[in-house]
């Protein structure tokens, strides 16, 4: 199968649009369907019964793609934690302590992984005699002020035929950045960020924190398809969440097979410790929206506790799609006529002559060919339209995998062209030009300012600001008196004269009611 040149074509009804996106995360559902029963892939926010209620556990998306200002290096994103309301203190967001996060790369196309990136983390609390996150301005990863930190240690596992040939610790200790608490409380984020990212031996470098969701899309489809309205498409759902993310680049020297067989396959899993000590797979994830999309309901959980060289015991989920019927009974888009090979060759075996390894095996894999140099421009649908350097040759933070997923299932490659989409064609904030790519998280003081402040307030002043009454000021009235302490005074906090304090919320109450 070739890659499918396109360029700009127009789109097609609102209709269309919807339909498109719920058959993006068929098709990409699908290819990792046929995979492998048990573990959860790519784009799975809360996709399966018992991870869902889990979230520390909880693969969301894993991106791979050639580093675009290092061509010589690949870079893997992979997210976990869904749904991070930025305001969601004060026990903020955390890696769990008992759980390893792996990145599995399998650089011969076997299903097998060769090569594991496995990251074990650390909670450390500095006070427990204070509900707060930190106690003061936060200006540096060590600031006696961050009162709850993490750490981590990355440990480089080589198999053979999923036996252990050697072990070696590659960091140990590295720092976590902290969740985006606010300005008052971190008036300098991006200098925090920038001391969590860390340079390791031989050329890799890694990261460990808080970052804006990276992924887009309207995930209203699961009323029914929208059910049949679609004049409200087009609402990025995950716009102002957050995610934790874990991102590794590494020299594409020391991932692939040779330069003769530069393409690699790369999913992650999450393990659990249980009760008696041993780990127990409890997610994975590779493709976008397998276990969401494709999986029926009893197959979710076992999906998320197997591995890709089991996918053949989901194959007919692929073949035989219960996505495209669903937007067929409800939008009457006929579905592509079954079995759908070209779904099974695309995302479960990679397109041939440009990701697909030799003598591959098939499985749920987002697989990368470390040799595709990026592309100067990227374009949204990537490989549909004649972009090599884009999904599903691995996958971009900007590629749309929702419009490319669903025009894909719904035949684009056997002959019904088509344009659909979810009307969410990029993430509601830039990534960044330089490793770790992806956003800056949210703070949890986002939002409109309260009514009476001004932009240009200092943020430490703005609620007292907000405070007062109506009537007061020079022309005389009562003042509301506000005792604060500024976020650089410590844990003291700001207090409010109790009458005061009332007024204000029954006033604010009344005005939203």
């Amino acid at each position: 199968m070739t890659p499918i040149s396109r360029s700009g074509a127009s789109r097609r009804t609102l209709a269309t649009l919807v339909c498109g996106a719920l058959a993006a995360g068929g098709l990409a559902a699908a290819g990792a369907t046929a995979l492998a029963p048990g573990a959860a892939s790519a784009s799975s926010h809360r996709e399966a019964p018992l991870i869902s209620g889990t979230p520390q556990y909880d693969n969301t998306d894993v991106y791979a793609f050639v580093s675009p200002d290092k061509p010589d290096t690949t870079t893997i994103v992979a997210n976990w934690i869904p749904f991070e309301e930025p305001a969601g203190g004060p026990n903020f967001y955390t890696f769990a302590d008992d759980a390893q996060y792996d990145l599995h790369i399998d650089n011969n196309g076997d299903a097998q992984g060769e090569l594991i990136y496995r990251y074990t983390f650390k909670t450390h609390r500095k006070n427990g005699d204070t509900f707060l996150y930190n106690t003061g301005p936060v200006t540096s990863l060590d600031d006696p002020d961050l009162n709850i930190t993490q750490t981590y240690d990355i440990e480089l596992l080589r198999l053979h035929n999923q036996r252990l040939v050697s072990k070696t610790k590659v960091a140990d200790d590295v720092p976590v950045a902290p969740s985006n608490v606010g300005k008052a409380s971190m008036p300098d984020y991006a200098k925090l960020r920038h001391h969590a990212i860390s340079k390791l031996a031989g050329g890799t470098t890694t990261f460990a924190g808080q970052a804006d969701d990276p992924f887009f899309l309207d995930l209203r489809v699961f009323d029914l398809l929208y059910g049949g309205n679609l004049t409200e498409v087009g609402r990025d759902t995950l716009k102002g969440y957050n995610v934790n993310s874990i991102a590794l680049q590494v020299p594409n020297d020391m991932i692939r097979e040779s330069a003769g067989q530069p393409v690699v396959g790369i999913w992650s899993t999450t393990q659990r410790k249980d009760a008696r000590g041993q780990y127990r797979q409890v997610s994975r994830l590779g493709m976008p929206l397998v276990n969401e999309v494709v999986n029926p309901q009893k197959d979710k959980d076992k999906f998320n506790a197997s591995a890709p060289w089991e996918d053949a015991q989901f194959l007919k989920n692929v073949t035989n799609p219960e996505l495209p019927k669903l937007i067929e009974g409800i939008y009457k888009i006929k579905a592509p006529a079954e079995p759908r090979n070209d779904l099974v060759d695309v995302f479960l075996k990679g397109v041939k002559g440009l990701n697909q390894p030799p003598n591959v095996r098939p499985a749920e894999e987002l697989r990368l060919n470390t040799s595709i140099k990026p592309a100067m421009h990227p374009k949204r649908l990537g490989v549909l339209d004649g972009d090599n350097a884009g999904f599903p040759n691995g996958r971009r933070l900007t590629d749309d995998v929702i419009d490319a997923s669903l025009q894909v299932v719904e035949g684009e490659l056997v002959g019904s062209k088509n344009d659909l989409g979810d009307a969410v064609d990029k993430n509601d904030k830039k990534f960044e030009k330089y490793f770790p790519y992806v956003a800056e998280p949210t703070s949890g003081s986002r939002g409109a300012l309260a009514k009476g402040t001004t932009s240009g307030t200092d943020v430490r002043s703005q609620l007292g600001d907000a405070l007062q009454p109506a009537g007061s000021g020079s022309g005389g009235g009562t003042d509301t008196v506000l005792i604060a302490g500024s976020a650089a005074a410590g844990a003291a906090g700001i207090l409010l004269i109790g009458s005061g304090l009332l007024w204000w919320r029954r006033r604010m109450y009344n005005r939203a009611y």
